[in-house]
């Protein structure tokens, strides 16, 4: 792999002053990016006004895959790196003798989630769901290419009927930001990605909720759902979990500051 070009130091200074914690590496990557000096100047201009450099490259890197990012649509964070491997976890490699596993990445955004576990764990009978048109088009540029499907729907609408009860694994990272908190967000977020994809409602758990009631329907025997949550809420959102019929796991990492909750049908009896 080619070496990135060393950036000016003038761009560095630049994009410090801006607030850019890394701004020697943002730097290399806009430089790199960047096919004109004129352009180069225009996207430091767009960074330095609070642009996600995500949206600027279009781009970002997500468990060793570079997935598209249109503006306007939420950026995969690195924590949501352990969801997928949660995920992939609970799926084996599929020898062709069997039906490949259903998978299906709710709230998809991007369609990061999807991508990651195809690439991951596949082969899958792979559907990326979303609400926001901007990231069902989006999604579809990352999860089409790998054999997946992309519905535009709220939630499990756009799903097909014929895989309820088929579902081996629905991941899921709904917003889960509660309403008040959205302005303490930093700008790139708040200003940047559509609040749909951050607000979770009043305590933050509105869609979360309204995953879990639906889950059960959907679920194979031995199912999973996994969600997204901060460590905060994770005891209330496994709470919705059993309120559902689910069983609850809460698993977390330090490394990336990141909560899952997981969970399947408890078996009656």
């Amino acid at each position: 792999m080619p070496s990135l070009p060393v950036p000016e130091p003038a761009i560095v200074r630049t994009l410090r002053a801006a607030g850019c914690v890394f701004a020697e590496e943002e730097a290399r990557l806009l430089t790199q990016a960047a096919h004109t000096p004129r352009q180069l100047a225009a996207m430091l201009r767009r960074r330095a006004s609070g642009v996600p450099l995500e949206h600027i490259l279009g781009w970002v890197e997500f468990c060793g895959l570079r997935i598209a990012v249109d503006a306007g649509v939420f950026v995969p964070r690195r924590r949501t790196e352990f969801l997928v491997r949660q995920a992939a976890r609970l799926l084996e490699p599929s020898d062709g003798a069997r039906p490949a596993p259903v998978v299906v990445d709710l709230c998809c955004g991007s369609g990061a989630v999807g991508a990651a576990l195809a690439s991951l764990a596949g082969p899958l009978e792979l559907h990326a769901a979303d609400v926001d048109p901007a990231a069902v088009a989006c999604a579809r540029r990352n999860v089409l290419p790998l054999g997946g499907e992309v519905h535009e729907g709220d939630l499990f609408a756009p799903i097909p009927a014929r895989l309820r009860g088929a579902v081996l694994v629905l991941a899921v990272n709904a917003p889960y930001v509660p309403s008040a908190a959205i302005g303490t967000m930093p700008p790139e977020a708040r200003l940047h990605e559509p609040r749909a994809s951050l607000d979770g409602g009043a305590d933050g758990l509105d869609v979360q909720r309204r995953v879990a009631a639906a889950a059960p329907q959907w679920l194979a025997p031995g199912g999973r759902l996994l969600i997204e949550t901060s460590r905060g809420q994770a005891p209330r959102t496994a709470e919705l979990f059993r309120r559902s019929g689910l069983t609850a796991r809460v698993l977390h990492s330090g490394k990336l500051d990141a909560t899952v909750v997981a969970g399947g049908i408890r078996r009656s009896g």
